[in-house]
């Protein structure tokens, strides 16, 4: 779906999932809490994001990373406060990010902002109750 909003950017989406993994969330806040994530990483990438699935014994672990600015380790707060934004020339309102870490701690999981992302950006890693 991402590939198809930012069409136009040509952005090159790297996916490397697990097959038969699933999370123990309601489909809707599933949707809500990546969805922000990943169009965030669309949003502020150069040319390239990339997501990764792994696991453990109680959790899966979500990683998205991107090859744009990234973000300045003293900002990271700011951005999960709910209407701050970093950029006020760039689209959006400020709540995305906090939504879905929000969401996220609702079902006992986490949501970190990395500034070492591997493409040189920005690295989200979600952390979601595994459905056994």
């Amino acid at each position: 779906m991402m590939a198809t909003i930012y069409r136009d950017r040509h952005l090159s989406y790297e996916v490397q999932v697990l097959n038969d993994v699933a999370v123990a969330v309601e489909a809707q806040d599933f949707d809500e809490i990546f969805g922000n994530v990943l169009d965030n990483a669309s949003k502020w990438a150069g040319s390239r994001v990339a997501l990764g699935v792994s696991t453990d014994q109680r959790q899966v672990i979500i990683e998205i990373d991107d090859d744009g600015p990234g973000l300045d380790a003293a900002a990271i707060p700011e951005v999960l406060r709910p209407g701050k934004r970093i950029d006020e020339a760039a689209p959006g309102y400020g709540f995305g990010l906090p939504i879905a870490s929000e969401l996220t701690q609702l079902y006992g999981g986490d949501l970190v902002l990395l500034t070492a992302a591997k493409l040189g950006g920005l690295r989200v890693r979600i952390s979601l109750p595994r459905r056994l």
